[in-house]
């Protein structure tokens, strides 16, 4: 079955109950990064479980900073996107869900329209900066993100759709007792799991933080900063999800400026034409054949 096809016919909230499948199954899940449809598409290809439609790629696709400058208008249709390319579980990066309390609440109502298994809220003050901005990080209060929660947790319409609740206290020097307060109170309020973001060089703090959780709630993690952090490793703490947010939109990047500058030093593109991808292999993506099929 194609992925176009699947779409069309798949139950409303399918691929949120394969997510939960897995979760209970404790499947490791190994989740990449993508802001279009030929990223997600190219990650589901290589073999990625989920895909995680990046907040910080989809502003970088626009060619802004990840700093709340696009709205969720922009950040929805990128998931769409991404949701109508591709077959497997889709995670939505919805920043601090656009907003106050009922903002959340309509994130949850229009990703969960699109078909999206999981929402990922964080609880950083609107507008957020990316993580790795190294000044002007600041959090709410445990408590009133969690009434964030409960809001978009009740505006919630499929039962198998997941809420994910993002701390980014390790982000904000606040250290494991702290992370763990704000994930339990974020469980006790509805969350269905934590995701636990930290820019360590090494995946101390994580390890930290997972030694002495209760396991209460699935929890995911980002290795962008301490890249040495592998499957395994992950697996043995009881991580749930392994999220690799940018590495492919960054391979990109490293490509093509190599690409580029190898035509303007050569004069011609015959240097990289074995280096590249065919237009067959763009045709083949893009499904097509299957899009001329229609037109017989």
């Amino acid at each position: 079955m194609t992925t176009e096809t699947a779409n069309l016919i798949e139950a409303p909230g399918a691929r949120a109950s394969m997510l939960r499948r897995a979760f209970a199954e404790k499947k490791l899940l190994r989740v990449a990064g993508a802001h279009d449809g030929l990223s997600a598409r190219l990650a589901a290809e290589a073999g990625f479980d989920a895909i995680w439609a990046s907040g910080l790629e989809i502003s970088a696709a626009h060619g802004l900073p990840d700093v709340s400058l696009l709205g969720m208008a922009e950040f929805l249709s990128g998931a769409a996107t991404i949701q109508r390319s591709v077959a497997v579980p889709v995670v939505a990066d919805c920043d601090t869900g656009f907003g106050g309390n009922l903002n959340a609440a309509y994130t949850m109502m229009c990703y969960e329209d699109t078909g999206v298994a999981a929402v990922c809220i964080e609880d950083k003050v609107f507008p957020k900066r990316n993580s790795f901005v190294d000044a002007g990080q600041q959090l709410l209060e445990a408590e009133e993100f969690g009434q964030k929660l409960t809001t978009a947790k009740q505006a919630q319409r499929h039962p198998d759709t997941v809420l994910i609740a993002r701390t980014e206290a390790f982000i904000c020097g606040l250290g494991v007792d702290e992370a763990l307060r704000r994930c339990h109170h974020y469980v006790d309020v509805g969350a269905d799991a934590v995701l636990v973001h930290s820019k360590a060089v090494d995946s101390a703090e994580v390890i930290a933080f997972m030694d002495r959780w209760r396991h209460r709630a699935p929890v995911v993690v980002v290795p962008t900063t301490y890249a040495r952090f592998s499957v395994r490793e992950a697996n043995d703490a009881g991580i749930a999800m392994v999220i690799y947010a940018n590495q492919g939109m960054r391979a990109t990047v490293r490509a093509v400026r190599d690409a580029w500058a190898t035509v303007l030093a050569e004069g011609s593109t015959t240097g990289i034409e074995p280096h590249i991808a065919s237009v067959k292999e763009i045709f083949d993506l893009s499904g097509m054949n299957q899009w001329l099929g229609r037109d017989r």
